[in-house]
């Protein structure tokens, strides 16, 4: 006879895709609350919420047959817990004894105090590392620790899925509730993908990756395998799928969004000719690079076509993008239509505005600058000139996407620092009832794989050759005992005649950092420089954070007291800056003390050292951005790079990177390894939603994949209008939709 909980379960009724995740069995009304701070409100969620991890229990290895340097897993109780060091100091050591009844074993956690609030004296835990044999005890230093909830088994060999958590939710809730929701709808969900397009998938993954399945596994059975594993290759089979999958529907947006840009926008075609390309090259005054020329016809190219041109012309620091840009807009003006260029900063956009008045001083075209430090009246009287189309050119920061502006006649974008924009911020710039060229400018060299999904619309330029005659640059990462040397050196530069930039990562320290303090961006969206909102850390790090206000006062007041030493950052306001970058220009100041608002695009010829406080705080992108401020003319250029205080391995791994090479690509592909494509291209970079199984970095080969496949299926079918594309088109529209505007393309 069955038992009643047998009876319980026969006797339940299945889970519906739209059923509330409370009624769930084992969920209810309080944890319903924790899952949907997790975004799961319904069965159908869930099935989706997939595991961050997996850990696969080893039979338990006994503490006495424990061989150092031999990994293994056991099963325990923790004893102990202690910790030496804290938050404060940055520096901590977490202690955890386990036993069990064959002895015990102690781990060891390296600045990672937070563990202590899961790893709690009287939990039952799964250990899985590598020990290593300390004077006469083995030891497991930052092993994986799995908690074993009261009441749950952990069977030998068989795979555990490991969820992300909220405080209250435990693995045991979230994998209980999952294998119902699993069990109820897996075998119920549609299949997008055609058994041709998972042949031909696993047909070209075939010597790429290893033991790949023909075909890529079906949706049952990878949702299935995903959250309850039989085995490692079948959830290797179930990843695979899955990855490719969510790769492909993003590439199906981004090959419809191209089909989009250059079948059905019109823009106006901008024709050059050989007296108009000799003008507008003649203003240069210098020879331009293979790589220049190269650029420069493409845009030519895209400009004189019908439909808008979609370009992306990303560089290493130095390499002229700019040069790019004002060859676009000069072919636009001189077809009789106005340019608008947005950059990310007023500091940048004042510089470009400058830089184009002295390139065209002498020419009939009319310049215009917009940012949100101007007044009420001279902002309107830009933007009444803007409409009337007697400014050629306009020049300005985000101001230029709030208000009424309207322009006569526009026919070219150019977005500086794309990186600093999200796409909506792209799209909002080209509305008002014309499709305008695009052309978006990058100093950030960008890895290859977010090149072929962040701007998998764009058509892409580079630029690796930097114009002759620039000085060779030099990056030194500090040892002990170089701080006094160091600024010797310094002044020796500057009484050479030369500039120095000496880079901070904050404005103020922690510790003074009052709880008032504003939102991280200004009106025109310049980032704060980084210092916490609203007091955040304030107790944390105090002693070591480098901040722009200390080191003014300490260098003007100590090594460089005898030179002009001029403070610079986001806090300031537009007037105080701009005031503070003329005065670097005109070489009135020496050495100016500056947050990362000198980042992109500042161009001073005479600075040639660079001072970075605090380098491993910054990402070898930003740094290697920063150190592109120095050796921009003829004289060779040096940068140190000092850390707050002695950086862990990591750190000093990628200080090196950046010491060793100046090749910007190489760099951009290391800080993409080490950080991923969130820290790198920023929170607010793409508007696109995060990947939920996929890695940029990881899945390269099946993104490649992905990408041919897409842009096949769109060359064949171009709205996903047949039967066995339905699912495929739902799909690609109710997740990217409102992010390449799809709405009114398929």
């Amino acid at each position: 006879m069955p038992s009643p909980q047998e009876n319980s379960t026969t006797a339940r009724a299945p889970v519906k895709w739209l059923t509330p995740i409370q009624f769930v069995p084992g969920v209810g009304v309080d944890r319903a609350e924790l899952f949907a701070k997790l975004g799961v409100r319904t069965a159908g969620q869930a099935l989706f919420f997939f595991p961050r991890d997996y850990e696969q229990p080893a039979s338990a290895t006994l503490i006495t047959q424990l061989k150092d340097g031999v990994a293994a897993s056991l099963i325990g109780q923790i004893t102990e817990v202690e910790i030496a060091g804290g938050r404060s100091t940055g520096r901590s050591i977490l202690g955890v004894l386990v036993e069990n009844d064959h002895g015990a074993i102690r781990l060891l956690f390296f600045n990672q105090p937070f563990r202590a609030e899961t790893l709690r004296r009287g939990t039952r835990v799964l250990v899985s590392g590598v020990p290593r044999l300390n004077g006469f005890r083995f030891e497991f230093v930052h092993p994986k620790v799995t908690v074993i909830e009261a009441g749950e088994s952990i069977p030998e060999d068989q795979i555990l899925a490991i969820y992300p958590l909220v405080e209250g939710l435990k693995q045991s809730h979230v994998r209980r509730a999952l294998a119902t929701v699993t069990d109820d709808l897996a075998s119920s969900m549609e299949e997008a993908l055609s058994d041709e397009i998972r042949l031909d998938a696993a047909s070209r993954l075939d010597g790429v990756l290893p033991a790949v399945a023909t075909p890529l596994m079906g949706i049952h059975d990878a949702i299935a395998q995903l959250h309850r594993p039989t085995s490692q290759s079948q959830l290797d089979a179930a990843r695979r799928r899955l990855i490719f999958q969510e790769l492909f529907v993003l590439q199906l947006a981004l090959a419809m969004r191209r089909r989009h840009l250059t079948t059905e926008l019109t823009a106006p075609p901008l024709e050059t000719s050989t007296k108009i390309d000799s003008r507008i090259k003649n203003r240069f005054g210098f020879e331009l690079t293979d790589d220049q020329a190269n650029a420069i016809a493409e845009v030519g190219r895209d400009m004189a076509r019908q439909f808008p041109m979609n370009r992306l012309i990303q560089g290493d620091v130095g390499s002229g993008k700019t040069v790019i840009a004002q060859y676009a807009m000069m072919l636009a003006v001189a077809n009789g239509y106005q340019s608008v260029m947005m950059a990310p900063t007023e500091v940048l956009a004042r510089q470009h505005y400058q830089t184009l008045q002295k390139s065209l001083a002498d020419s009939r075209v009319r310049l215009g600058l917009l940012c949100g430090s101007m007044s009420a009246a001279e902002r309107r009287d830009v933007l009444k000139r803007t409409a009337e189309g007697t400014i050629d050119v306009l020049v300005g920061t985000q101001a230029l996407l709030y208000g009424d502006i309207s322009f006569a006649k526009l026919a070219l974008c150019v977005i500086d620092e794309q990186h600093k924009f999200g796409v909506q911020q792209r799209l909002a710039l080209r509305r008002g009832g014309v499709d305008p060229h695009c052309l978006v400018l990058s100093a950030t060299p960008i890895p290859r794989t977010i090149t072929m999904t962040m701007f998998g619309d764009l058509d892409v330029s580079t630029l690796k050759q930097k114009p002759p005659g620039r000085g060779t640059l030099h990056t030194y990462l500090s040892e002990d005992g170089w701080r006094d040397r160091w600024w010797k050196f310094v002044s020796q530069k500057l009484d050479e005649g030369r500039q120095a930039f000496v880079v901070a990562p904050r404005i103020v320290a922690p510790e003074i950092v009052a709880p008032q303090i504003p939102a991280t961006q200004n009106a025109d969206g310049e980032e704060r420089d980084g210092e916490p909102v609203n007091g955040e850390r304030a107790n944390d790090e105090v002693e070591t954070v480098s901040s722009v206000i200390n080191i003014y006062d300490e260098l003007r007041n100590g090594p460089l007291q005898d030179y002009r030493v001029a403070l610079l950052h986001g806090r300031m306001t537009a007037d105080e800056k701009n005031d503070a970058m003329q005065k670097f220009f005109q070489g009135r100041t020496q050495v100016l003390v500056s947050t990362t608002v000198i980042e992109v695009g500042l161009d001073v010829a005479n600075a040639t050292v660079m001072t970075i406080m605090g380098a491993e705080r910054f990402g070898l992108a930003q740094l290697h951005q920063l150190r592109g401020r120095v050796a921009r003319g003829k004289q060779p250029g040096h940068v140190c790079l000092f850390t707050d205080a002695k950086g862990s391995p990591e750190e000093i791994e990628r200080l090196n990177i950046l010491a060793s090479t100046t090749d910007g690509f190489a760099i951009a592909e290391a800080d993409f390894r080490l950080r991923g494509p969130g820290d790198l291209l920023g929170k607010r970079q793409s508007g696109i939603p995060m990947m939920r199984i996929a890695d940029f970095s990881r899945d390269e080969a099946i993104l490649v994949v992905a990408r041919q496949i897409a842009q096949e299926v769109i060359d064949a079918d171009p709205d996903l209008s047949s039967p066995t594309a339905k699912r495929l088109r739902a799909q690609v529209i109710a997740r990217y939709g409102t992010v390449f505007t799809l709405g009114d393309v398929a």
